[in-house]
């Protein structure tokens, strides 16, 4: 039978391997969705060697240093243009053919 000593003593060397594998994995999918010209400071390629080599301190800088910012990458629409589909009333078209 296993003591609470045991017990803790599993979540603290399990929880910090579990906490680093989930950064990595973040970083990974962050990086690969991310566009070309997105992440700072390195290039895509870079970043994942740093991040898949020294999985907490790449981890750690990619989010500090080469995430993407909000907003980034997003186009803007121009003045008087309206984004997203249009409603059905918005469209002379279909409000042609009622």
């Amino acid at each position: 039978m296993t003591g609470p000593e045991e017990e803790v003593g599993a979540v603290r060397t399990v929880l910090p391997l579990l906490l680093t594998l989930a950064l990595t994995v973040y970083c990974v999918v962050s990086i690969v969705q991310a566009g070309d010209g997105e992440v700072r400071s390195l290039p895509k390629w870079g970043w994942l060697l740093l991040v898949l080599f020294f999985p907490l301190a790449g981890g750690l800088a990619y989010v500090v240093a080469g995430r993407p910012l909000a907003g980034a990458g997003r186009r803007r629409t121009p003045p008087g243009q309206r984004r997203g589909p249009k409603g059905p009333d918005d469209d002379e078209d279909f409000l042609r053919g009622l």
